[in-house]
This record gives structure tokens, sequence and C-alpha cells, in this order.
């Protein structure tokens, strides 16, 4: 992914859910993830015309979308249809997209959540995006640092 960004941009980070869609974004310098929107999940083709959007919007240079594997790093159902979503998103956009491991995601979100001191009301309606941005996040960490 970092070749594939030799000149930056920002990035976009997805927290693929059965019902929706977590958002955030970072800016080009990726030192920073932001939680965005959610969006009611639907067929691809709504998906990505309401992303193509925001791709569009924001200069987005490449995607993140978390990959929900099982705590002993073994994949089942969800994480192969994370695969798929991505290779769809790819060939969609022609943009390079990297699949980074969510396995703490929404528990570290909901956590910072509590942290400040938010209703559990507004917890349930932005956690997805909350999350998309932890995962977000530490990819363009590893990625600024090099992780890989």
């Amino acid at each position: 992914m970092r070749e594939a960004l030799s000149g930056g941009g920002a990035l976009l980070g997805l927290d693929l859910g059965t019902k929706t869609i977590g958002i955030a974004t970072c800016d080009a310098g990726w030192r920073f993830a932001t939680a965005g929107k959610t969006l009611p999940r639907g067929k691809f083709g709504r998906d990505r015309e309401a992303l193509a959007a925001l791709i569009k919007e924001r200069g987005i240079g490449g995607i993140v979308i978390g990959l929900p594997r099982n705590m002993d790093g073994s994949e089942g159902p969800r994480a192969q249809a994370s695969r798929a979503y991505a290779r769809n998103l790819s060939e969609a956009f022609a943009l390079p997209v990297l699949l980074w491991d969510e396995r703490w995601s929404t528990q570290s979100a909901e956590a910072a959540m509590i942290g400040q001191d938010m209703s559990r009301a507004k917890r349930a309606e932005r956690i997805d995006s909350h999350a998309a941005a932890v995962i977000l996040q530490g990819a363009i960490d590893a990625l600024a640092g090099n992780a890989f």
C-alpha cells in the first residue's frame, strides 16, 4: 500500500457491518484518523455510489477495510465477505485497498467513547464510524512507521 501511495494522499477507512458501514478518513500526511458518518449498508451498487461521492470529495488515494478475524487469527465467513468487498472496491475505484486486522477495534472505540462520557444512545449511533477510525489509525501508524 505504501508503494502504491508514494505521493501520499488521504485514506478512507471502512468498518463493514451487516447493516451499516462505518466511515473514517485521515489527512494526506497520514497522521490522524477521524470518524465520519455511518452509511446504511445496501446492495453494492448503492454503497459504491455513496463511497464514490466521498472519494471524489475528499481526494481519497486508498482504502483501508477492517478484516474481522477470530481471536485465534483464523478467518470465518465475515472475513471472506470483507475480502470480497475489498476486491469489488478495488475494481470499482482502481485504488489500492488494504485489509487491516480489526479484532479489538469496536472495544477500543467504545472504551474511548465511554471515556468521553458519551451516552449509550450516542455510542450506539456512532460506534461503527469510531471503529473505522480505530482501524484506519492502526493502519496509518504502521504505514507511516513502515511496520510492514
